[in-house]
């Protein structure tokens, strides 16, 4: 099948990314992260800078961008963090960049520290959003295709595959459809500002 004059022959071996949702009303998973697990929303500047080593500027350009960050502390030590942003998105791996509508969020940029890996951080910090914006229908994240420990959290968070990103040469980013999830494909690839193609194969 081809459209947008692509067809799945045309398309690279391997995609660039893959891109996921969560949409309110989706079941959410139970028991997420570690029992000593405290998170905090909106933490300050310093707090969040000593973990990430953003500068005061990055900072201020984030939260001009509409983000807000999340701490996650084992034992009062900072160990992860990440971003659920309310504007303008750029995805350098998988050149994207795009304006979010109302009511939706994309979540990016978690980092757990090495030694705090394996404890389902990730996923709860995730959760942590979900649960904080409620006025929130839609939520998205992608990564790219060799950060697989990260689909496993987005996955353990509750979110659902709804496509891949090509890097087609001529073309641009195509984005290609998962079958179970095509509807949201649909909306995902109207987010992302580029062309579908529905059915691989």
């Amino acid at each position: 099948m081809e459209q947008n004059g692509i067809s799945r022959e045309k398309l690279p071996p391997a995609p660039v990314g893959l891109f996921y949702a969560w949409w309110r009303g989706d079941a959410l998973p139970d028991n997420l992260g570690s029992a000593d697990l405290t998170i905090q929303l909106d933490p300050p500047a310093p707090d969040i800078q000593q973990l990430t080593g953003l500068s005061d500027a990055a900072l201020a350009e984030r939260r001009e961008h509409g983000n807000r960050a999340v701490i996650g502390h084992i034992g009062g030590e900072a160990v992860a963090s990440g971003w659920s942003c309310a504007g303008r998105v750029e995805i350098g791996e998988l050149g994207l960049d795009f304006q979010l509508p109302p009511g939706n969020r994309y979540v990016w940029d978690f980092v757990t520290l090495p030694e705090w890996r394996g404890r389902g951080i990730y996923p709860a910090l995730i959760r942590a959003f979900l649960d904080a914006e409620t006025e929130v229908e839609r939520f998205w994240v992608g990564h790219d295709l060799d950060n697989s420990a990260s689909g496993r959290g987005i996955i353990k968070a509750g979110f659902r595959a709804v496509g891949e990103v090509y890097a087609v040469e001529g073309a641009g980013p195509i984005f290609v459809a998962d079958g179970i999830a095509a509807g949201r494909a649909v909306e995902a690839a109207e987010l992302l500002g580029i062309p579908l193609l529905r059915e691989a194969g």
